[in-house]
């Protein structure tokens, strides 16, 4: 499994709140075991008490996304680094549940947490998936969807550096936002021709009286 997959785990979290709508989805255990995903065996390890704990991760994980969308890349360095000395992890060689076409385990890097809670495991995976994340592609490649109100956290792989929203849908959605923009520009500009070669009119009458 590629290090990087696990930034995933950072996205997922950070998006579960909406803060410009006011929305939450992270209300409750099970929706804090949503977030493992396939990991079912570390879902199984959180409680109660780790909904609060959960939040308070995605707090610190969202200002990693701001200060890098804002283009502070010192400070989402250095945020990103104080969550990776609270939240340590072993990366291992791993096989299980991959084999080539021989039956032969296919070897790859895995992330073994060694949490005291549910909360300390996922924040252990996530930061480290953002960090190999950054360090591959670089700061400027964490961003906040621009489509407002949404400002979901996204991870841009595109070739160019041209990423600006999470989704096709917010894509689309600003795109649709700024077209209609341009639309009412140019009929007011149009009114305000308008208006301006008519009072034009209005004063070449007059004066020719």
């Amino acid at each position: 499994m590629e290090l990087a997959y696990y930034s995933d785990y950072a996205v997922r979290l950070v998006n579960s709140e909406e803060p410009a709508r006011g929305k939450d989805s992270l209300t409750s255990v099970e929706a804090v075991r949503d977030l493992f995903g396939d990991n079912a065996s570390a879902a199984r390890r959180a409680t109660d008490a780790d909904v609060t704990r959960f939040r308070s991760v995605r707090a610190r994980l969202r200002s990693v996304f701001e200060a890098a969308d804002g283009g502070d890349e010192t400070l989402a360095v250095n945020q990103l680094n104080s969550l990776l000395l609270e939240f340590p992890v072993s990366p291992q060689i791993s096989g299980h549940d991959h084999r080539d076409e021989d039956g032969r385990p296919l070897w790859h890097m895995h992330l073994a947490d060694h949490p005291s809670n549910a909360t300390a495991g996922y924040a252990a995976i996530a930061a480290m998936g953002l960090a190999f994340h950054l360090t591959e592609y670089g700061v400027d490649r964490l961003g906040l969807c621009q489509a407002l109100p949404c400002r979901n956290a996204y991870l841009d792989t595109s070739t160019n550096r041209s990423r600006r929203y999470c989704s096709d849908r917010c894509a689309t959605r600003a795109n649709v936002a700024a077209y209609r923009a341009r639309k009412r520009l140019e009929a007011d500009r149009s009114v305000s021709s308008g208006r301006a070669a008519e009072n034009a009119q209005r004063s070449s009458a007059s004066g020719e009286r």
